[in-house]
């Protein structure tokens, strides 16, 4: 049964090893999400240290979608904005496990995403991803507006140029 729920940074810490894990299969899945093919499980557990710390101080809501013990996703509201951004947050790595694609874990997230933010008093969110990838269809399924394209914004996990669409949802 899928659960999702808030990361909890001080009791959750037994999670962080299948987070660096998801983070890896993501990238060798050859997922855009701001690392190289290759990188170390030890960068992967680093990366996910710091957005944790990053929680406890307020600065993030980690979300896990948990199938039983198993991690089967993330997703994380970056919700630390300039003082003259306080309604707005930034949707950041969503990712699903391999082998839970397809069953609807990747909306499940974006929806706890979106209540989170309601929760947090965000009224707008905003988000990026490689252009045409299945993470792109996904948000335009679940009402995300296309805002635009930027050309050869990000580097591929094999070192391919890619454009990104940034897309915005207003709560």
């Amino acid at each position: 049964m899928l659960t999702i729920r808030r990361l909890d940074p001080a009791s959750d810490t037994d999670l962080l090893p299948a987070l660096a894990a998801l983070l890896v299969e993501t990238v060798a899945g050859g997922a855009s999400i701001g690392f190289m093919a290759g990188f170390s499980a030890a960068a992967a557990g680093n990366f996910w240290t710091q957005r944790v710390s990053a929680a406890a101080a307020g600065a993030a809501v980690i979300l896990v979608a948990l199938d039983g013990d198993r991690l089967v996703g993330t997703a994380t509201l970056a919700i630390d904005m300039p003082p003259n951004q306080p309604h707005r947050a930034d949707v950041q790595k969503l990712m699903v496990a391999a082998a839970a694609q397809g069953q609807g874990v990747g909306a499940a997230l974006m929806t706890a995403i979106e209540a989170e933010a309601r929760e947090q008093r965000r009224t707008t969110l905003v988000l990026d991803t490689i252009s045409g990838s299945a993470a792109a269809r996904l948000y335009e399924h679940l009402g995300w507006q296309r805002i635009g394209e930027i050309g050869d914004f990000a580097l591929m996990p094999d070192g391919a140029m890619a454009p990104t669409t940034v897309y915005a949802k207003y709560l």
